[in-house]
């Protein structure tokens, strides 16, 4: 017989402004108006403390990043977790000597700090030139193993890549979580990724049986850049999907919001090995995956 090991997971969705205090703040009554609905693992949308600067190349910008250890954003979540008795994923421009990453601590419902996820793809494309910033990560995939779930927690650019997913489901990941900063394309105001956005990562929970939990800010954001300004608005549209790719939750485009939605991980896991697609992988037929230009010779 099935279990009964119920979650409820909740994505958040706000405007930033580029004030570190204000947008901390906004974040924590988010938090607490998921734990009022009754979330349990709280996702906040990617680097939240301020106006998403990688539209711009301006080394100014690197002012914005500190230290993983003693982060005072990072702090004040243990905090309100421990207070709470939820888990937070934290999104940071992390500094770590001259290296820069965009990193992600993961805060169990005691307040403890479970580990950090740095993000592994870097975009670089207009309005999104991160690699100007970020190292590309070293962490790895990596499961989260928390009070509530066993969670996969990857970061915006990273959503586009099913192997990321995959790696992270084949650790033990029961739901997958993505922060995310993504809205217009500056060089054309005709491109809307919305839907092919929410599309890729409803393939990611139907193709690996897991719920997945997307949370994206709103709102628009002018940066000066070594150019003039640039601007992206942002498009929300903040979702959960269900362990076979179905939207159960979905902000809209404009609006502040909480999204939540409940699962019964133990019903999940007899779904996700009733349908074999775990026990009829061939990973000896996968070789060319490790490859760049689709040889797999010399592997």
């Amino acid at each position: 017989m099935g279990g009964d090991r119920r979650v409820v997971v909740a994505a958040l969705q706000f405007a930033c402004s580029d004030v570190v205090s204000e947008n901390v703040d906004r974040a924590e009554r988010l938090v607490r108006d998921a734990h009022k609905k009754g979330a349990q693992i709280v996702l906040i949308q990617e680097l939240f403390e301020g106006y998403y600067f990688c539209q711009a190349q301006k080394k100014e910008y690197f002012g914005r990043a500190k230290p993983y250890d003693g982060h005072p954003t990072i702090q004040r979540m243990q905090k309100l977790a421990k207070e709470l008795g939820v888990v937070i994923p934290v999104s940071f421009f992390e500094e770590a000597n001259n290296a820069h990453y965009n990193s992600i601590a993961i805060i169990d419902a005691d307040g403890t700090d479970l580990g950090l996820y740095r993000k592994s793809h870097i975009p670089d494309g207009p309005g999104y030139q991160e690699k100007f910033y970020f190292n590309p990560g070293d962490t790895g995939f990596k499961v989260f193993k928390t009070k509530f779930a066993n969670i996969g927690v990857a970061i915006c650019w990273d959503q586009w890549f099913p192997e990321a997913a995959r790696a992270m489901v084949l650790q033990g990941a029961e739901i997958l979580f993505y922060p995310t900063a993504i809205g217009s394309e500056p060089q054309d105001d005709d491109l809307d990724s919305c839907n092919h956005w929410k599309r890729v990562m409803q393939g990611h929970a139907g193709a690996n049986l897991v719920p997945l939990v997307a949370s994206n800010r709103i709102g628009k954001e002018v940066i000066e850049t070594e150019h003039g300004q640039s601007q992206i608005t942002f498009y929300g549209n903040s979702f959960i999907a269900g362990p076979t790719g179905q939207l159960v939750a979905t902000a809209n485009d404009k609006d502040e919001d909480v999204v939540v939605a409940e699962f019964n991980l133990d019903e999940i896991k007899s779904q996700r090995h009733g349908w074999g697609i775990f026990r009829d992988r061939r990973p000896d037929l996968y070789k060319v995956l490790l490859s760049l230009d689709g040889h797999n010779k010399g592997l």
